[in-house]
C-alpha cells in the first residue's frame, strides 16, 4: 500500500508516496501486457531529467499514453494508482517537444527538469514515481554488464532487476547508505558545516557515507568526528529519504554534542563548520523564501528544499 516516510513532523521532499509499487506484479508478464494497454506512461532522459508541466508555481508530470509501436519491455514498470498503471521510458522514445495532455493537469508549459527542481512542487504521487525513475535510470545507464563475466545483461523484473544470459546470474539496483545529522548541544544551537564548493554563507548539517561492516548509530558518531572533532550521543532516528544522486539513500538523525564543544576539523571534507543558533537558522530560511539573503549573515543560505537537511532543520527550529 502507499505510505509515506516514517515520522510525524518530517516529510522529505523525495521520501513522498502516493502510488503503490505493486512489486509482486513484476514478473507477471500478463498482467503487466495489460497494464501497459491502459497505462500512463512519462519519460526519463539520459540526464535524468523528465518533461514537466507547469501551471505557476504548481507543477505535474507530463503523462503520456504509450506510442504506437513502443514496447512494453523497454519500460521500467513503477506501480499503480487508483485504476491506471505507470511506467517509465529511460533513455528513449523521448519526444522532443512532448504535447500537453489534459490528464495531467496542466495547459502547457512543459519543461524538461530533474527532481532537484521539481521534487518538492510535485504531487506526492508524482514526486514518488520521478524519484524511482530517476534511480532506476542510473542503474540501467551504469550497469549494462554481468560484474561477474561481463557479459551484456537483459532487463527483468519490468526493469527492476537484470539478468546474465550467459551464467544466469541476477542484479539488481545498488542503494548507498550515508547518515545525515544535526548535531545540536541540547538546547539553542547546532553545527553546520560548508563544503568548499559551496557559496559563502551556505551551510548544512553534516553527513557521509555508511562504511562496511558499520552499524548507522556508529557512522554518525564516527562521521561527525571526522569532520568536526566532537563526540555524540543520544543519537536518534528521525527520518529517511531516497537520493538518486546518484544512489544514495539518505538516514536521518539528531546527535547530541557530550564533552567539549570545540569545533576542530580533521578531514578536508569541509572548507568551514560553526555553531549556529536557531534564530540564525530560522532567519535564514526566512531569508530564503523571500528570495532576499542578508549578506551580513553568518549563515544566508539554507540546504535546499529538496533535501532531507532543509526538512531536519526545519523540525529543529520549531521545537
Amino acid at each position: 500500500m502507499p505510505a509515506r516516510a516514517p515520522g510525524p513532523d518530517i516529510v522529505p521532499a523525495l521520501a513522498r508516496l502516493d502510488h503503490d509499487r505493486q512489486a509482486y506484479r513484476r514478473r507477471d508478464e500478463q498482467w503487466l501486457d495489460h497494464a501497459w494497454t491502459r497505462s500512463r506512461v512519462f519519460d526519463v532522459r539520459a540526464d535524468a531529467t523528465a518533461p514537466v508541466a507547469w501551471r505557476g508555481d504548481e507543477a505535474a508530470l507530463q503523462l503520456r499514453r504509450p506510442a504506437d509501436g513502443e514496447r512494453r519491455q523497454d519500460a521500467v514498470f513503477l506501480g499503480t494508482a487508483g485504476e491506471e498503471a505507470f511506467f517509465a521510458v529511460i533513455e528513449g522514445n523521448q519526444p522532443a517537444d512532448p504535447a500537453p495532455d489534459p490528464g495531467s493537469g496542466s495547459a502547457g508549459g512543459v519543461r524538461w527538469v530533474g527532481l532537484r527542481e521539481a521534487g518538492p512542487v510535485l504531487s506526492d504521487r508524482d514526486a514518488g514515481l520521478l524519484t524511482a525513475a530517476v534511480a532506476l535510470g542510473h542503474w540501467r545507464r551504469t550497469h549494462r554488464h554481468c560484474p561477474r563475466c561481463g557479459t551484456a545483461t537483459e532487463p527483468v523484473d519490468a526493469g527492476w532487476g537484470s539478468r546474465c544470459p550467459r551464467d544466469g546470474s541476477l542484479h539488481f539496483p545498488r542503494t548507498d547508505a550515508a547518515v545525515i545529522m544535526l548535531v545540536h548541544d541540547g538546547g539553542e544551537r547546532c553545527v553546520l558545516g560548508r563544503q568548499a564548493s559551496w557559496p559563502d554563507g551556505r551551510f548544512s548539517i553534516l553527513a557521509g557515507f555508511v562504511e562496511a561492516g558499520e552499524s548507522l548509530e556508529a557512522a554518525v558518531a564516527r562521521e561527525v568526528d571526522e569532520e568536526v572533532g566532537l563526540a555524540v550521543t543520544d543519537v536518534t532516528y528521525l527520518a529517511s529519504q531516497p537520493w538518486p544522486f546518484p544512489a544514495s539513500l539518505m538516514v536521518g538523525f539528531t546527535a547530541r554534542v557530550t564533552g567539549s564543544q570545540v569545533i576542530a576539523r580533521r578531514d578536508d571534507e569541509l572548507a568551514e563548520a560553526d555553531w549556529f543558533t536557531k534564530a540564525e537558522v530560522r532567519a535564514a530560511a526566512e531569508a530564503g523564501e523571500r528570495g532576499v539573503p542578508d549578506p551580513s549573515a553568518r549563515l544566508r543560505m539554507s540546504p535546499f528544499t529538496v533535501s532531507i537537511a532543509a526538512a531536519i532543520l526545519r523540525d529543529w527550529i520549531t521545537r
